[in-house]
């Protein structure tokens, strides 16, 4: 109890200072009186009686000092004197102040920002029990490692493995809503019965699915997911036992998911119903997805060994629909963000390089300021500062700037963080929920916190480098002065190399992805996306059971559009260019044996005049005729690359094809240019299109080319449509302009490029801006020498070379190195590179142009400056 309360009174005396101080010299006065009077009655004179007395106390400061010190706690008053002193210094020069907590704002911000994303989608885990031994799990052909899956097939893999403890599959399941209000479209996943299980999920209301519930004749049963549960059911409790009717068929709900659950591959689904397919059904319909978790101790090259095994076993036991078919394992966390590392990784790396550029503007500033104060530090040093207490105020100057800095740069991040979300596409952002709510926490705290200790760091030890290698006499002396620059010159010069190399690397990277996107953007696909609208149409299967339903509404449809003012032609196809590679299909060639693995093509249902809308071009054969239905022989129209891959130096146009030996032979009637009908950024596969009428599905898209606007023909395409059914639900209304640039691959490419962009032109800024400093505070320091020399007869040109020689090496040197480093940062990021090389000799030269050309601009200022120089004012200062 005495020592707490001791403390307590110390702390205490941290307060009340100039009581304390009125205290401490009353009692000094009064012990210093004492000895005083004792001397003068010893026959001391009064000078010496004071004299003798002042020794006895051992000084009267120091005394005074080591009263203070016993009551109250002096690191805790020295830290609040320095903190105090600190404050005082920035707030007598804010525009250094400002510059340095800016810089260092800018870099926090983008490099938290940046985090904050990489965080989310690859470190933070998957919200399953134990994720890392759960894996993905696809077919492997010769046009790919990752395909999907027959029932059948996951059906042998699930039963044959010995690698798994568990095999799930799914598949995405959007079907029509029945409400009061009318039909809607919902967005839904099915899903074995072991699927939560396996992840680890437990409804929070409710059950799970049971055994055998996903059996072909087991009752139809749903889990809501937790938004759908809160949206269209208030969150009610009673919703168990309830019914929904999807796709026409009712569904009992059994559960609700927790609000933390999401699974990328379906996106945001609301309904999840239990998996209902038949073991008899035909093994080639290869369109479901699976998942796995694997045994203890069983690694990723042992699983695909042994599901390569099984699927070779069944590619032997079924040639016709397994045929050339292996097996992929991949970690479930690369199957869904391993797209998205890559881009993510660039951008952090782009700002710390970022951060990097501002640290050092920033510690060049301290060390001006250091140089600049260097006779207050040797005056403090020689009326008694001890060196560590000159430390432990720079120290707090900098950490001082830290704290500020870094405040406004956690802020920023937050507001860029929600900027950046917004601008993702919602198409893309239902594939991506571990976005969602992105916000700063505590891991994106500790990373700025991180920041702030290696910044701190480096600020304290520049202006204490400095201090170490500086003596006291030399600062106190005007010789000192001239000589001074002498450290700045040497090592601020090396801060500015590295920042130009830097800026440089920043320079090449966003050059190299700038024009890696252009080229994405204006690489052939095949059709004119100008003045072109979309919208997706589903219609519901209890008013259009039957196929000649379907088509009979899809002449109408069609009709009707083309009567829209400004619509020069119209038509259908099951799925849109730009997007998923879609559905593939195995075929034979007759006439031609099958050797090795089967044919296997992109399969498209179009309608007939779909390539005329597009304006795709014919090279040979025609097109679709309107009276191709079912009753029609089969036909089919290939692309250019299916051609070349599979009709080497031959015509197909009059060929057959087929899909197996049962199915009824497809006669070749032409050949169209290659329609990218997958990503932007992946090569054109071997494609085959087919008549709608020969095949009519109940969900497709229609395209309408028009003379107008198409954003301002989507809502009545949707009108003529809800006027011949308003049962139909319409939905996805887009410009193919709109869809190509808000496409996966356009918005990866995109945002790194202008976020990298951003990042380069702030770097070359602060690059600039870094040379300017030490050009100028060299030219301040070399007055004296420059009006020497002028006066001597020198004149301004020679002034002039002096100064920008000096920066010619610095930038030469930045330039040289940033090439270096950008080689080896270009190889780094080639998987980003589009249709460019990452040694693109073009950009490289580019930008170390206009890095030479700013950096020059920069240093002319200063040149000038010391070319205006006065001889005689400038002799006279000195």
């Amino acid at each position: 109890m005495k020592a707490l309360r001791a403390w307590l009174i110390r702390l205490a005396g941290m307060f009340g200072g100039v009581r304390r101080e009125r205290e401490v010299a009353d009692e000094l006065d009064s012990h210093l009186q004492m000895h005083v009077d004792d001397n003068l009655r010893a026959g001391m004179t009064a000078k010496q009686a004071r004299r003798d007395a002042i020794l006895k106390l051992g000084g009267v400061e120091p005394t005074a000092q080591a009263y203070r010190e016993r009551g109250t706690v002096p690191f805790l008053e020295n830290l609040l004197l320095d903190i105090r002193f600190a404050i005082r210094q920035l707030r007598k020069n804010p525009g250094f102040a400002c510059t340095a907590i800016l810089m260092l704002a800018l870099g926090v911000c983008a490099s938290v920002a940046i985090f904050a994303f990489v965080d989310a989608a690859l470190i933070r885990p998957l919200p399953y029990r134990d994720p890392p031994r759960l894996v993905a799990l696809y077919e492997s052909t010769p046009s790919g490692p990752r395909f999907h899956l027959s029932y059948l097939d996951y059906l042998d893999w699930k039963r044959l493995n010995t690698v798994f403890s568990s095999l799930e599959a799914y598949d995405s399941n959007n079907k029509l809503l029945s409400t009061p209000t009318g039909t809607q479209q919902s967005e839904g996943a099915t899903v074995s019965a072991g699927f939560f299980r396996m992840l680890g999920v437990a409804p929070i209301l409710g059950r799970d699915f049971r055994d055998g519930e996903d059996a072909p004749s087991a009752p139809s049963t749903v889990l809501l997911s937790y938004n759908a549960w809160q949206r269209r059911y208030s969150g009610s409790s009673n919703v168990l036992g309830q019914t929904v009717t999807l796709g026409g068929t009712a569904n009992v709900i059994v559960g609700v998911l927790p609000p933390e659950f999401h699974f990328a591959p379906v996106g945001s689904a609301e309904f999840w119903t239990a998996m209902h397919r038949s073991p008899t059904e035909d093994r080639g319909g290869h369109g479901l997805s699976a998942i796995a978790r694997l045994n203890d101790g069983i690694s990723l090259s042992s699983a695909t060994a042994n599901l390569e095994s099984i699927a070779n076993q069944l590619a032997k036991q079924y040639p016709d629909a397994d045929a050339g078919r292996g097996a992929t394992v991949v970690a479930l966390t690369e199957a869904i963000v391993g797209n998205l590392r890559p881009v993510l990784l660039v951008l952090l790396g782009g700002a710390a390089l970022l951060l990097l550029i501002a640290c050092i503007n920033v510690a060049s500033l301290l060390l001006v300021r250091s140089e600049s104060r260097r006779r207050e530090t040797a005056l403090r040093g020689a009326l008694g500062a001890s060196p560590f207490r000159l430390v432990r105020q720079f120290i707090t100057e900098g950490l001082m700037l830290v704290v500020l800095g870094t405040t406004v740069g956690v802020a920023g991040a937050s507001l860029l963080m929600r900027v950046l979300t917004r601008l993702i596409p919602p198409a893309m952002m239902k594939g991506m929920p571990y976005l969602q709510g992105l916000g700063l926490n505590t891991h994106q705290l500790a990373f700025a916190c991180g920041i702030s200790l290696a910044a701190a760091l480096l600020f304290s030890a520049v202006p204490i480098l400095r201090l170490s290698l500086r003596k006291t006499r030399d600062d106190l002396t005007e010789g000192g002065r001239s000589s001074s620059g002498t450290l700045w010159r040497s090592f601020g010069a090396n801060l500015v190399v590295i920042e130009l190399a830097t800026a440089m690397v920043l320079l090449a990277g966003a050059g190299l992805l700038g024009k890696s996107f252009y080229r994405l953007l204006h690489t052939d696909i095949g059709i004119q996306p100008d003045r072109l609208a979309t919208l997706r149409v589903v219609l519901p299967h209890e008013a259009y059971p039957k196929n000649e339903h379907v088509i009979a509404l899809e002449r109408q449809l069609l009709g009707g559009l083309a009567n829209l003012p400004g619509v020069s032609s119209s038509s259908i196809a099951h799925s849109l260019p730009i997007g998923a590679f879609g559905g593939n299909t195995t075929f034979e060639i007759v006439g031609r044996p099958v050797i090795g693995a089967p044919n296997e093509a992109n399969w498209r249902q179009v309608s007939a005049n779909y390539f005329s809308t597009l304006q795709a071009r014919l090279l040979r054969g025609r097109f679709f005729k309107a009276d191709e239905d079912a009753s029609k022989p089969h036909v089919t129209l290939i692309n250019a690359a299916m051609a070349r891959q599979y009709f080497p130096g031959e015509d197909p146009v009059g060929k057959h094809i087929r899909y197996d030996a049962s199915e009824p032979l497809i006669e070749i009637v032409g050949i169209v240019d290659n329609v990218k009908e997958g990503p932007l950024d992946q090569v054109t596969r071997p494609a085959m299109y087919v008549p709608f009428d020969q095949v009519p599905d109940n969900s497709f898209f229609v395209l309408v080319r028009t003379s107008q606007m198409e954003e301002s023909l989507v809502p009545a395409m949707a009108a003529v449509i809800h006027r011949i059914d308003p049962g139909i639900v319409t939905s996805e209304g887009a410009s193919m302009t709109e869809r190509i640039n808000n496409s996966s691959s356009a918005y990866l490419h995109r945002s790194s490029a202008w976020l990298v962009g951003g990042f380069a032109g702030l770097a070359l800024l602060l690059g600039a801006v870094g040379l300017y400093g030490v050009l100028a505070y060299s030219v301040s320091q070399r007055t004296r020498e420059i009006g020497v020399r002028m006066a001597l007869g020198a004149q301004r040109s020679s002034v002039y070379r002096l100064i920008l020689r000096e920066a010619g090496w610095l930038i030469a040197a930045g330039i040289f190195a940033g090439l270096i480093s950008s080689m080896v940062a270009a190889t780094l990021m080639r998987s980003l590179l589009f249709g460019v090389q990452s040694w693109d000799v073009t950009t490289i030269a580019t930008v170390s142009a206009v890095l030479a050309v700013s950096a020059l601009l920069a240093s002319y200022i200063p040149a000038h400056r010391a070319a205006s120089v006065d001889p005689v004012e400038a002799l006279r200062a000195e």
